[in-house]
């Protein structure tokens, strides 16, 4: 790149982002650890790269001008957002995108002005902004910068609005006390720097290492389909079709007359648009049927086909079970939740859940994963529980995006929580306002507490944590740190004032043994003989017990 340059072009904005996609990659382990609470959640940048890559997928297949090139990841990092920090990149690429609109190259100027748009949409989607936060980061350095921007070289600004960003990320426990206390900075603030260092490394022709932007290719089993084998499962085709004006009217396309139509060849069927882009998948015994038809209406950004025999890693394994259901009718209304262990999944669809989301600590779904969930539902009036505070943001993203549906997000944050609000799941009120008002209310009040491991050494709220040992703590409050899982158990409900309380839900962990269980009963019989314990095998990761005190 010239070192006097002052445009940026649509060719120089890719080399830009999958120079910050790639910087990312090779630092995620860096962001991970950085996460304030000790326990194995601390999956910012990992859900950072991938909303990233929901982009980049999107990215690679788009026109040349920049407007095109920004939308499209704008676009692509929308439906892949996860976790918070993951929703406020997308937001920050999508308002950098609306900044770009009707520009084949911009001035650096323009693209500053741009990056400002991006704050401010990042603001707007988060209902109480904290500061100390990658908010603060992106915001700070882009006001820094506004100026700055009339006079400077495309190279030169960049360098510079990184050095503003790692200022504002080391002020960050300044801000947020709960920072200071665990001697971090903000997470998701350091995958910011890391973006925009990836930016400047890309700029200044530096390779970098590390840079595995594509995930790495499943290994596939031939021998699962051999010559004397009958096709059973058909197979599985997905494709983002972008719709063309030359073939279409786009504005009246229909995506239920998409539906009925991939009905009669398929099943498992979802569809969904944004904007001019229909992304669609189907299981079907004759995918050029399907090609064959979408291409009247288009032209593909990218086609997947699979034979499901032998797709056998869990996703597949999850789509068998759930997404093979045929898509059913239209109903009134319909809710969809997140859980993590088979155990509590059932435990869910009984209490009335008509689609459960896999996913929780570690593991936050993408706004896509919301939106295929809505379609699959097909309901009038969807009701939401997102059952952890990381995974909010990516379902009010989702619900924004679907318009099919009147998608009311119920700001579950904990699995008790979401539990208690299904306990009084009842569609027998003709007013959506009125079932949402009562689930809303039927959370309050129901404490979640939790036992899991440290996976290191720190401080939190005064309590000192040991790496490998037992943490007890609810909603990142922590009460009691102990060498011994049901010494911690016990103390924990202790700390809650569990004698005071008549019910105790147990949610065991799939790594807790059957010993461990029955050395909690005994010891809870024992210490709260009052308090009626009912107990589930959730098999969820992470956390050996959960308790749901009502």
């Amino acid at each position: 790149m010239a070192q006097n340059q002052k445009i940026i072009d649509g060719a120089l904005f890719y080399k830009m982002v999958l120079g910050g996609a790639a910087n990312l990659h090779a630092n995620l382990k860096t962001v991970n650890d950085l996460n304030v609470f000790p326990i194995p959640d601390g999956d910012t940048g990992e859900n950072m790269y991938l909303t990233m890559q929901g982009g980049l997928d999107c990215l690679q297949k788009s026109g040349d001008s920049l407007e095109e090139k920004a939308q499209s990841m704008a676009q692509g990092m929308l439906l892949g957002a996860r976790g918070n920090s993951g929703v406020i990149l997308s937001q920050l690429f999508f308002g950098l995108s609306e900044g770009m609109k009707g520009l084949q190259e911009a001035t650096v100027e323009q693209f500053a002005q741009a990056l400002n748009e991006g704050v401010r949409c990042a603001y707007g989607a988060v209902a109480h902004p904290v500061e100390g936060t990658i908010l603060t980061v992106a915001r700070e350095a882009t006001e820094n910068m506004l100026e700055k921007s009339k006079r400077a070289t495309v190279e030169d600004f960049f360098a510079e609005f990184l050095q503003e960003m790692k200022k504002s990320l080391e002020r960050t426990p300044d801000l947020l006390a709960v920072l200071k206390e665990s001697g971090v900075i903000d997470s998701g603030g350091a995958g910011l720097v890391y973006i925009m260092e990836g930016f400047c490394k890309a700029l200044g022709g530096e390779k970098i290492e590390g840079d595995g932007l594509l995930p790495a290719q499943k290994t596939v089993d031939f021998s699962k389909f051999t010559e004397n084998d009958v096709m059973q499962f058909g197979y599985c085709t997905e494709v983002l079709l972008r719709l063309q004006t030359c073939k279409t009217d786009v504005d009246a396309f229909s995506v239920q007359e998409l539906i009925e139509y991939l009905s009669s060849v398929g099943d498992s069927v979802v569809a969904f648009q944004t904007g001019t882009i229909v992304k669609i998948h189907v299981h079907t015994m004759t995918p050029y049927k399907v090609l064959e038809y979408c291409q009247k209406f288009g032209e593909y950004l990218t086609v997947k086909i699979e034979n499901m025999t032998l797709q056998h890693n869990e996703t597949v394994v999850e789509e068998k079970t759930q997404l093979k259901m045929p898509k059913r009718a239209r109903r009134k209304y319909a809710t969809v939740t997140v859980a993590s262990g088979e155990g509590l999944k059932d435990v869910f669809l009984e209490m009335g859940v008509d689609y459960v989301i896999s996913g929780g600590q570690t593991n936050n779904p993408s706004s896509e994963a919301f939106i295929e969930a809505f379609e699959r539902v097909n309901a009038d009036v969807i009701f939401v529980l997102p059952n952890n505070g990381n995974i909010v943001l990516a379902a009010k993203q989702a619900a924004n995006i679907y318009q099919d549906s009147d998608v009311r997000v119920i700001e579950s944050k904990t699995v008790g929580q979401g539990y208690s609000a299904l306990s009084m799941l009842d569609y027998s009120a003709e007013d959506p306002d009125e079932i949402q008002a009562i689930l809303t209310e039927s959370m309050q009040g129901t404490e979640t507490a939790t036992v899991a491991r440290a996976v290191r050494t720190t401080t939190c709220g005064g309590v000192e944590v040991r790496k490998d040992e037992y943490m007890g703590f609810t909603d990142h409050t922590m009460y009691v740190c102990t060498p011994a899982k049901i010494q911690t158990a016990c103390e924990l409900l202790q700390s809650l004032r569990l004698d005071e309380k008549e019910f105790l839900i147990a949610v065991y962990g799939k790594n807790t043994t059957e010993e461990e269980r029955e050395e909690f009963r005994s010891k809870q019989a024992e210490e709260f003989p009052n308090v009626e314990l009912y107990e589930i095998d959730g098999g969820q990761d992470v956390y050996d017990f959960l308790f749901i005190i009502e």
